[in-house]
Protein backbone atom coordinates (compact mmCIF):
# COMPACT_ATOMS: atom_id res chain seq x y z
CA UNK A 1 0.00 0.00 0.00
CA UNK A 2 1.46 3.36 -0.85
CA UNK A 3 2.42 5.97 2.02
CA UNK A 4 1.36 8.68 -0.23
CA UNK A 5 -1.97 10.35 0.61
CA UNK A 6 -1.56 11.75 -3.33
CA UNK A 7 -1.62 8.83 -5.73
CA UNK A 8 -2.15 7.15 -8.63
CA UNK A 9 -3.58 3.79 -6.93
CA UNK A 10 -7.31 2.96 -6.50
CA UNK A 11 -7.86 4.63 -2.89
CA UNK A 12 -9.78 2.37 -0.18
CA UNK A 13 -12.13 3.74 2.47
CA UNK A 14 -11.00 1.04 4.53
CA UNK A 15 -7.19 2.23 4.87
CA UNK A 16 -8.43 5.35 5.88
CA UNK A 17 -11.14 4.53 7.95
CA UNK A 18 -8.35 1.93 9.48
CA UNK A 19 -5.92 5.20 10.05
CA UNK A 20 -8.59 7.52 12.05
CA UNK A 21 -9.86 4.29 14.18
CA UNK A 22 -9.22 4.36 18.13
CA UNK A 23 -10.54 2.97 20.80
CA UNK A 24 -12.01 5.68 22.19
CA UNK A 25 -13.85 7.02 19.20
CA UNK A 26 -17.27 6.32 19.17
CA UNK A 27 -17.92 7.32 15.68
CA UNK A 28 -15.96 7.71 12.81
CA UNK A 29 -17.74 9.83 9.33
CA UNK A 30 -16.59 9.34 5.75
CA UNK A 31 -16.97 10.95 2.71
CA UNK A 32 -16.32 9.58 -0.76
CA UNK A 33 -15.41 12.47 -3.75
CA UNK A 34 -16.25 10.38 -6.86
CA UNK A 35 -16.40 11.43 -10.15
CA UNK A 36 -19.99 12.59 -12.14
CA UNK A 37 -21.15 12.70 -15.36
CA UNK A 38 -21.97 16.08 -15.62
CA UNK A 39 -20.48 19.36 -14.45
CA UNK A 40 -21.41 22.97 -15.08
CA UNK A 41 -23.67 21.63 -17.50
CA UNK A 42 -20.80 19.98 -19.25
CA UNK A 43 -20.72 16.60 -19.92
CA UNK A 44 -17.87 14.59 -18.37
CA UNK A 45 -16.64 11.11 -19.58
CA UNK A 46 -13.08 11.39 -18.02
CA UNK A 47 -11.10 13.37 -15.78
CA UNK A 48 -7.61 13.98 -15.65
CA UNK A 49 -6.32 15.07 -12.17
CA UNK A 50 -3.49 16.82 -11.59
CA UNK A 51 -1.12 17.95 -8.00
CA UNK A 52 1.65 19.75 -7.28
CA UNK A 53 2.52 16.48 -5.60
CA UNK A 54 4.77 17.55 -2.89
CA UNK A 55 3.17 20.56 -2.17
CA UNK A 56 -0.37 19.04 -2.00
CA UNK A 57 1.31 16.52 0.60
CA UNK A 58 2.36 19.65 2.88
CA UNK A 59 -1.02 21.54 2.69
CA UNK A 60 -3.03 17.90 3.81
CA UNK A 61 -0.84 17.79 6.54
CA UNK A 62 -1.54 20.99 8.03
CA UNK A 63 -5.28 21.21 7.45
CA UNK A 64 -4.71 17.68 9.41
CA UNK A 65 -3.08 19.43 12.28
CA UNK A 66 -5.32 22.52 12.40
CA UNK A 67 -8.52 20.12 12.61
CA UNK A 68 -7.39 17.80 15.16
CA UNK A 69 -6.35 21.31 16.93
CA UNK A 70 -9.94 23.16 16.58
CA UNK A 71 -12.13 20.30 17.07
CA UNK A 72 -11.31 18.25 20.66
CA UNK A 73 -10.34 14.39 19.95
CA UNK A 74 -10.93 14.43 16.48
CA UNK A 75 -8.44 12.47 14.17
CA UNK A 76 -8.79 12.96 10.15
CA UNK A 77 -7.32 11.01 7.60
CA UNK A 78 -7.84 11.82 3.42
CA UNK A 79 -6.31 10.28 0.58
CA UNK A 80 -6.88 11.98 -3.15
CA UNK A 81 -6.27 10.11 -6.48
CA UNK A 82 -4.52 11.56 -9.85
CA UNK A 83 -4.32 10.93 -13.06
CA UNK A 84 -7.55 9.27 -14.94
CA UNK A 85 -10.60 8.97 -13.66
CA UNK A 86 -14.21 7.51 -15.13
CA UNK A 87 -17.19 8.13 -13.95
CA UNK A 88 -18.00 6.55 -11.05
CA UNK A 89 -14.24 6.44 -9.70
CA UNK A 90 -13.77 7.66 -6.43
CA UNK A 91 -11.31 10.48 -6.65
CA UNK A 92 -10.76 11.74 -2.61
CA UNK A 93 -11.96 9.49 0.71
CA UNK A 94 -12.01 11.67 3.79
CA UNK A 95 -12.85 10.07 7.48
CA UNK A 96 -13.14 11.74 10.89
CA UNK A 97 -12.98 9.83 13.98
CA UNK A 98 -14.33 11.29 17.10
CA UNK A 99 -15.82 10.23 20.57
CA UNK A 100 -19.37 11.27 19.43
CA UNK A 101 -20.96 11.38 16.23
CA UNK A 102 -21.58 15.51 15.75
CA UNK A 103 -17.74 16.18 15.75
CA UNK A 104 -17.03 13.09 13.40
CA UNK A 105 -19.16 14.70 11.12
CA UNK A 106 -18.27 18.48 11.28
CA UNK A 107 -14.55 17.44 11.14
CA UNK A 108 -15.37 15.22 8.27
CA UNK A 109 -17.14 18.12 6.62
CA UNK A 110 -14.78 20.80 7.26
CA UNK A 111 -11.96 18.52 6.07
CA UNK A 112 -13.17 17.91 2.41
CA UNK A 113 -14.49 21.69 2.23
CA UNK A 114 -10.74 22.34 3.56
CA UNK A 115 -9.14 20.15 0.83
CA UNK A 116 -11.36 21.55 -2.41
CA UNK A 117 -10.56 25.34 -1.38
CA UNK A 118 -6.81 24.39 -0.39
CA UNK A 119 -5.24 21.78 -2.19
CA UNK A 120 -2.87 22.25 -5.27
CA UNK A 121 -4.98 19.65 -7.44
CA UNK A 122 -6.74 20.53 -10.70
CA UNK A 123 -8.84 18.67 -13.14
CA UNK A 124 -8.81 18.40 -17.07
CA UNK A 125 -12.21 17.35 -18.17
CA UNK A 126 -13.01 15.25 -20.86
CA UNK A 127 -17.32 15.49 -22.82
CA UNK A 128 -18.14 15.96 -26.22
CA UNK A 129 -16.50 19.27 -26.70
CA UNK A 130 -13.12 17.96 -25.82
CA UNK A 131 -10.54 18.60 -23.03
CA UNK A 132 -11.09 21.58 -20.84
CA UNK A 133 -9.02 22.48 -17.65
CA UNK A 134 -10.77 23.16 -14.13
CA UNK A 135 -9.77 24.25 -10.96
CA UNK A 136 -7.04 25.36 -8.48
CA UNK A 137 -5.41 27.62 -10.72
CA UNK A 138 -8.30 29.99 -10.97
CA UNK A 139 -8.25 30.54 -7.28
CA UNK A 140 -5.28 31.14 -7.19
CA UNK A 141 -4.32 34.53 -9.46
CA UNK A 142 -3.04 37.93 -8.56
CA UNK A 143 -5.62 40.43 -8.20
CA UNK A 144 -4.16 41.79 -11.80
CA UNK A 145 -4.45 38.46 -13.56
CA UNK A 146 -7.77 37.90 -11.96
CA UNK A 147 -8.90 40.79 -13.87
CA UNK A 148 -7.69 39.20 -17.08
CA UNK A 149 -9.28 35.80 -15.98
CA UNK A 150 -12.26 37.23 -15.03
CA UNK A 151 -12.59 39.40 -18.51
CA UNK A 152 -11.84 36.18 -20.32
CA UNK A 153 -14.43 34.12 -18.58
CA UNK A 154 -17.13 36.40 -19.09
CA UNK A 155 -16.86 36.32 -23.29
CA UNK A 156 -16.83 32.72 -22.46
CA UNK A 157 -19.94 32.56 -21.38
CA UNK A 158 -21.34 35.41 -23.83
CA UNK A 159 -20.26 32.97 -27.03
CA UNK A 160 -21.97 29.83 -24.68
CA UNK A 161 -24.94 31.82 -24.50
Amino acid sequence: MSTTRIRREVLSLDEVVNLVARPESGGVATFLGVVRNFNDGRAVSLLEYEAYGTMAEAELQRIFDELEKEIPEVRVAATHRIGALRVGDVAVVCAASAPHRGEAFRACRELIDRIKARLPIWKREHGPDGPYWVGWEDARCTPDHGEKTHHHHAHHDHKKG
